[in-house]
């Protein structure tokens, strides 16, 4: 059996839409180096104070020197390392836990008003908390993380869990299966792009709660970078350690992407 060759109609649409994806990406980078430009001109000109908005040059500059003397590679590599270890326990927790609610529906009803409550608790009030109870350590810094993303990723699972097909879930009864046959054949295996969403999700928050983990109680890291330079006014050191978080975040929220896409393609 032969493959069918697009007609063309099909092939002026694909293009279209190629065309349409590269224009979008065009705008993109255009205005964001329009910003750059504009940021820049304002800061040599006058028209805005270099000294409290800084300019992309001097945030260059400064990057380059705190590269140099290891400074940067220093703080960028705590802040990737505690957010990466944070995640993992994150996406494990929450799996977990929302397959223990699942499990047991008797759980979920005495513990789902305790899980709307802890998650909609404002995350920067327990990271005082947790580091004075125990201690400034990077332990404490990775339980602040954990604590912004873990309710809101295992209340998202959960339901998720529950929302999977019923008449799968009579199959596997009527098949005479049990209730882990139904979480590791039809659960757990149906919930991936789920599970992949959310980790999207969570690599965000979790780098958030370590950043306010750091800005309290930490001597190294990104977080700590911003907050030291802020008391100094060294506001270029402070902007350049914020661009270098976008730079993070973009990262490995792509990266976390590239497995959904890639997982996706694999099973069309």
């Amino acid at each position: 059996m032969y493959p069918l060759n697009p007609s063309e109609e099909q092939k002026k649409y694909l293009k279209k839409l190629k065309q349409n994806a590269m224009l979008i990406q065009f705008f993109r980078f255009f205005l964001f180096f329009a910003f750059l430009f504009l940021w820049e001109i304002c800061a040599r000109t006058g028209t805005i104070d270099s000294f409290i908005f800084s300019s992309p040059s001097q945030i260059a500059e400064k990057m380059a020197e705190l590269f140099h003397n290891g400074t940067l590679l220093r703080h960028i590599s705590v802040t990737l390392t505690e957010t990466l270890i944070s995640f993992l326990l994150v996406t494990l927790l929450g799996i977990v836990c929302a397959v223990l609610l699942w499990a047991f529906p008797r759980l979920s009803a005495v513990l789902e008003p305790y899980l709307v409550v802890l998650n909609s608790l404002p995350k920067s009030a327990l990271a005082p908390l947790l580091i004075v109870w125990l201690g400034s350590n990077m332990k404490t810094i990775i339980l602040a993380g954990i604590s912004v993303a873990v309710f809101g990723a295992i209340m998202n699972l959960y339901t998720g869990f529950c929302e999977t097909d019923p008449d799968k879930l009579k199959l596997i009864k009527t098949l005479g299966g049990t209730k882990k046959d139904a979480l590791l054949k039809v659960i757990l295996p149906g919930s991936v792009p789920l599970i992949l969403s959310v980790m999207k999700v969570n690599i965000g928050l979790s780098l958030i709660g370590i950043v306010i983990g750091e800005m309290i109680g930490s001597k190294s890291g990104l977080g700590y970078l911003i907050i030291y330079s802020s008391q100094v006014f060294q506001l270029t050191t402070m902007l350049m350690s914020i661009v270098i978080l976008c730079i993070i975040a973009i990262f490995l929220y792509g990266m976390i992407s590239f497995l959904e896409k890639r997982y996706l393609k694999s099973h069309k």
